[in-house]
């Protein structure tokens, strides 16, 4: 999630497509540059990228202008898409921001938005926006508006049948055991209505669980993970990252974080039997990220994911 200054330059990526992708899964986590390594992977190769990349004009880490970051991001986002498996995805964790300076002070800047356009037009699949709500989020000083409580993940895709598995995210039905034999008894299940069909519940109860929506509740963890001068390199808690490596990635599949920071990404995907590792350009960040995922232990119930049903 960082791009902080380096103190020395951070070493290449093998040129052999072959050689990178090992020493990138073997390591977990590779110091070097995004654009440097991604363009080194294998085609077709990578079944999920999940990442937060550095918010415009955000932290002391990031010297992006909201203005260039669409032109700044998308090196990256087309060097993924050539490695992305066909049946791939790319998740994308990203805050839109109020700009600092020029025209748009003191409105939100629209980057975030003309980013996905951008994205859509390169040929990823614009498939679903999931909100990832943040019960804890810190007041800030943004003048006549309320705090941030929310951040926006985007799920693109790169072919027109990606892999999603439905039932490895289910949440628990909230209707009671007794009130879920009724319907299942109803022999009129579907209910239309005048903006269409409904779908028919006696067969809605017989996936285990129910869909759990796109909002996705999950509490940030300020300050678990330090890096270099005591910055966190966390706020993203484990709960967002394990919904989409097991919903949008096989079990054995390849998980890859262009922006690794702390290692989050990929601690959650190995604990869950995928292959990961991640890209972080400051040298001590990937320190971090190696003593996580060595030392790997769960974050505690804060961090901890609720999906609105």
């Amino acid at each position: 999630m960082t791009r902080g200054d380096t103190s020395s330059t951070a070493p290449t990526a093998p040129v052999d497509p072959g050689a990178a992708i090992t020493r990138l899964l073997d390591e977990g986590v590779v110091w070097g540059d995004a654009v440097d390594w991604l363009v080194r992977l294998p085609s077709e190769s990578v079944d999920l990228f999940f990442t937060s990349p550095p918010y415009a004009d955000a932290r002391r880490y990031s010297e992006i202008h909201p203005d260039h970051y669409v032109a700044w991001f998308l090196p990256f986002a087309e060097a993924m898409f050539r490695a992305a498996a066909e049946t791939g995805s790319f998740v994308l964790n990203i805050k839109n921001r109020v700009a600092a300076s020029g025209t748009l002070r003191g409105q939100r800047h629209p980057y975030v938005y003309e980013l996905v356009l951008a994205l859509q037009r390169m040929g990823w699949r614009w498939l679903e926006t999931y909100i990832w709500s943040k019960p804890n989020a810190i007041p800030g000083r943004f003048g006549p508006r309320t705090k941030d409580s929310f951040e926006y993940v985007y799920h693109f895709a790169k072919g027109a049948q990606p892999y999603f598995d439905l039932d490895a995210v289910r949440v628990p039905y909230r209707a009671s055991e007794a009130e879920i034999a009724r319907r299942r008894r109803d022999r009129n299940g579907r209910r239309n209505t005048e903006a269409g069909f409904g779908r028919n519940r006696r067969h809605t109860y017989d996936k285990g669980g129910a869909d759990p929506g796109n909002v996705i509740e999950a509490c940030q963890n300020y300050n678990q993970h330090r890096g270099p001068a005591g910055q966190h390199t966390a706020v993203m808690p484990e709960g967002l990252a394990e919904f989409f490596v097991r919903a949008v990635c096989p079990s054995g599949g390849c998980v890859v974080d262009p922006f690794a920071g702390s290692g989050t990404t990929v601690v959650v995907a190995r604990r869950h039997g995928r292959r990961a590792g991640g890209i972080e350009l400051h040298r001590e960040y990937v320190d971090v990220a190696r003593d996580r995922i060595a030392n790997d232990h769960a974050e505690p119930e804060s961090g901890e994911l609720r999906l609105a049903v």
